[in-house]
């Protein structure tokens, strides 16, 4: 805010500023002690690319910020030298030059500073202890790239050098920069807030620009590093010329430009210093960028780029951060007397005689533009300018040297200090400036902390509005600011949705945090959102797809109430009832010819087996244990061979009589009448052999199937030895192969009934049956496999019954006429049909 003293000047200076001034001649005063500055007072150096030797640098056009941080130094050194408490008795000089932010421009008035003082020269001592240099300490420079090379020279000589701008982190190193002091923040505490206000918005998708300078470098790699692996996503990262006057200059803008558009990005953090940054915002206003939020720093934020670029308002939303200063009292008001002073020519010819006592042969300021130089030019940036950092600088090499004299309320000794043994009053000791209480911290800096304001425009004009602050931790108002969205909300900033429970972010392209949700499959599941990858559940347990969580798996087996198993127990009652009937059948008939010829007793003992091997399949339903599984198959086994065993015995007797009729009267004797059960013994023995064996290599055992059901797990015995296995089942078989051998070409004159050809049927129904179930076995994996089994044993036995025992209780029941000794007898001498040729 202009005072009406400011106004009054501004119209007196602005009429004055036709003739020259002597502005350029105030950067320069005597003292007893010299303080240099280094600012930028002009920027674009002329001809530096084509600079064949090494002539003074001189720079094309004026930076009005630097002048006015120039001027801050030296109203701040006048503020001391007229108090009478802080370096009573002692003037403060000071010796003021051009950077040109270009670091060439500024290694040549450093080199001024670090010379012998009263001489031109640096002096090459083992020990500078004692050595004297030309100025007590350095104001500046503003940029980090020039404090980086500037700080080395300074350090070397241990000379106090405070910046009033450089904020690079490297500059932090007090190892490698121990005289290097700074009266900004560090970038790192910048860094943090940026990301803080990133995250109070949700704003996860974005851009960040960066010059291609220290500043912009180093702010950016910070900036990268801080995010590191949290939610916010980097969808382009760049940098732009520091030069916009270089020729590649607006080829690299465009590239960037095209390069954001492609991310889509709502969000763009901007570390660059005005120039830079207004080059790109004016590219992208000319490439017709659609509206964004910029967040940006103090180092473009309160320069005149607002005013300078036409169209600005279209660019969106601008947000930042600008370090908390407070307004210097009387500044203001001193610029504009001075201005309107370095008109009069008597105050001109005192400033030049005071300019040239300091050394007439040294460099000069290289400010001819500053003559001219009005109110009214500067008057628009005067009043939003950031001075306190140099102020507080200036204040704090001051309160260095009042310490190092031992200065009292009454003046302060004149005595010599050098300028190394300021550096422990800088270390240790707080200062107060204006009532506000400032201290270096270990990395040599003030954090003040920082404002965030926000850029609100109202009929053409601009205003800084506080929204909100940082120290430590972000306080925003977020109710103050004004999108440029339709609702005027924050704008949505996501390359991803939120996760719903059981999803897992699946990242796409090269973007680590942009991702799309997929679904985890079954079986495995995530419990957090954040997660990149499914959990697979235990053995024991599963999960629906997109699941969050596992389930214990419930068991699966033949249970007792199914429908399946009351359709089998309903199948296994009938053949069951079937074979009990046909016993009692054959026992009411057991001394007829059809039973005798049949096999007589053998045929109950057939029948018995084939019932117990039917009742044999209840073992199948139900839990199943390792006892059980054992059982299954020896039962099985066992009752199978027992039937079958008779069937040899008969399959014998029918071989003798029709293959070898001549040995058949003795030989019968071995496999009829009694001696048939020894036969019988003999062979169920052998089975039993096999059932031992089969118990002593591995029986069969309870074997949980995690993998063939989804949500169950299958209980099924499995087989530990398939050779065990193969010999007791393979007996059976070798059995009934040696069966239909003996009875299939057997053939009977049409008067006799064939025996055989029920033996050979029903052998080959075991066959068939046998051959399915190895087929269906080996393919199924669930509890049909057990259904199976029982189905099989079954059906084994109704195929038996039916194919050899059903003909004969047809006769006894239907035919019995037939059932008589002539019908069912072989005969050793058993004559053929016809009469040989």
């Amino acid at each position: 805010i202009m005072t009406p003293e400011l106004l009054l000047c501004l119209s007196f200076g602005y009429a004055a500023a036709l003739e020259p001034s002597c502005l350029s001649a105030q950067f320069r005063r005597p003292g007893d002690y010299i303080i240099g500055g280094l600012f930028p007072f002009g920027m674009d150096t002329v001809n530096l690319t084509a600079r064949s030797e090494p002539t003074l640098i001189v720079c094309e056009r004026l930076f009005v910020d630097g002048l006015i941080w120039a001027l801050g130094m030296k109203f701040a050194i006048d503020e001391i030298n007229n108090s009478t408490s802080l370096l009573p008795g002692v003037e403060l000089g000071y010796d003021i030059y051009d950077t040109c932010f270009e670091p060439l421009a500024a290694l040549q008035p450093s080199l001024l500073f670090v010379t012998r003082n009263g001489t031109m020269g640096i002096g090459v001592e083992c020990n500078y202890t004692d050595y004297q240099p030309r100025v007590t300490a350095v104001i500046g420079p503003h940029k980090s790239d020039l404090c980086l090379l500037t700080a080395k020279l300074f350090s070397f000589f241990l000379i106090p050098q405070v910046s009033y701008g450089a904020s690079s982190e490297k500059l932090s190193n007090e190892e490698l920069y121990p005289s290097f002091y700074r009266t900004v923040p560090s970038d790192k505490n910048l860094v943090e807030a940026v990301v803080l206000l990133l995250n109070e918005f949700g704003w996860k998708w974005i851009a960040t620009i960066g010059s291609d300078d220290e500043y912009g470098r180093g702010a950016q790699e910070l900036f990268l590093s801080t995010i590191g692996n949290g939610p916010i996503c980097i969808a382009y990262e760049g940098l732009i010329p520091s030069d916009p006057t270089d020729p590649k200059a607006k080829k690299q803008l465009e590239e960037t430009i095209e390069y954001i558009n492609k991310t889509n990005v709502n969000i763009i953090v901007l570390f660059a210093f005005q120039q830079p940054a207004q080059a790109l915002l004016e590219q992208s206003i000319k490439m017709g960028l659609s509206k964004k939020v910029w967040i940006g720093t103090e180092a473009w934020l309160l320069s005149d780029i607002a005013t300078s670029i036409p169209n600005i308002q279209s660019i969106g939303t601008v947000l930042g951060f600008i370090m908390k200063a407070s307004t210097v009292p009387g500044f203001q008001k001193y610029v504009a007397n001075l201005l309107s002073s370095v008109q009069q020519d008597e105050f001109c010819q005192e400033s030049r005689e005071l300019y040239h006592r300091v050394s007439s042969d040294t460099l000069g300021t290289q400010c001819k533009q500053c003559d001219h130089i009005s109110l009214h030019d500067i008057s628009s940036i005067l009043s939003h300018s950031q001075i306190q950092p140099v102020y507080t600088a200036v204040y704090s090499v001051a309160y260095a040297l009042h310490r190092a004299l031992g200065c009292t309320h009454r003046g302060c000794p004149k005595a010599p200090i050098r300028s190394w043994q300021l550096l422990h009053f800088m270390n240790t000791v707080p200062f107060t400036v204006n009532g506000q209480s400032f201290e270096f911290d270990e990395s040599h800096s003030t954090n003040t902390g920082y404002k965030l304001i926000f850029w609100y425009w109202e009929n053409g004009s601009l205003t800084h509005v506080p929204v909100g602050d940082y120290q430590e931790s972000l306080n925003l108002n977020k109710s103050l600011i004004q999108f440029h969205t339709a609702d005027q909300k924050e704008p949505p900033s996501e390359c991803f949705r939120e996760c719903e429970p059981g999803q897992i972010r699946q990242i796409k392209g090269f973007h680590f945090c942009c991702y799309d949700c997929t679904d985890c499959p079954e079986n495995t599941f995530c419990s957090s959102k954040d997660s990149s990858s499914c959990t697979p559940c235990l053995e024991h347990q599963w999960s629906p797809a997109r699941s969050t969580q596992c389930y214990d798996r419930s068991e699966r087996y033949l249970r007792w109430n199914e429908p399946l198993v009351v359709g089998l127990l309903i199948s296994m009652s009938i053949i069951t009832s079937l074979i009990c009937l046909t016993a009692v059948l054959f026992l009411k008939n057991l001394q007829t010819p059809l039973v005798q010829a049949s096999g007589g007793n053998l045929n109950l003992f057939a029948l018995f087996a084939l019932l117990l091997m039917c009742l044999s399949c209840c073992l199948f339903i139900g839990k199943p244990t390792n006892n059980l599984c054992m059982m299954q198959q020896i039962v099985c086994a066992l009752c199978l061979n027992a039937c079958l065993s008779t069937f040899f015995t008969k399959s014998l007797e029918i071989v003798l009589l029709t293959e070898f009729p001549r040995c058949a009267p003795t030989a019968l004797r071995w496999v009829t009448s009694s001696r048939a059960w020894l036969l019988v013994t003999l062979c169920l023995l052998t089975e039993c052999l096999f059932c031992f064996c089969y118990l002593r290599l591995g029986p069969d055992y309870v074997l949980p199937d995690y993998s063939s059901l989804p949500t169950e797990v299958l209980l099924t015995c499995s087989t530990a030895s398939w050779l065990a296995f193969a010999l007791m089942h393979g007996y059976n078989g070798c059995l009934a192969f040696v069966c239909f051998l003996c009875t299939f070409m057997v053939q009977s004159s049409g008067k006799k009934y064939n025996v055989a050809r029920g033996i050979t049927f029903a052998i080959l129904i075991y066959f068939i049956i046998w051959i399915f179930f190895v087929a269906v076995f080996a393919t199924l994996r669930t509890v049909l496999r057990t259904v199976i089994q029982i189905s099989t044993i079954l059906m084994v036995s109704l195929g038996i019954v039916g194919t050899y025992y059903i003909p004969k209780c047809y006769i006894l029941l239907l035919k019995p006429d037939l059932n008589r000794e002539d019908y069912f007898q072989y005969s050793t001498k058993e004559e053929p049909e016809g009469d040989p040729q």
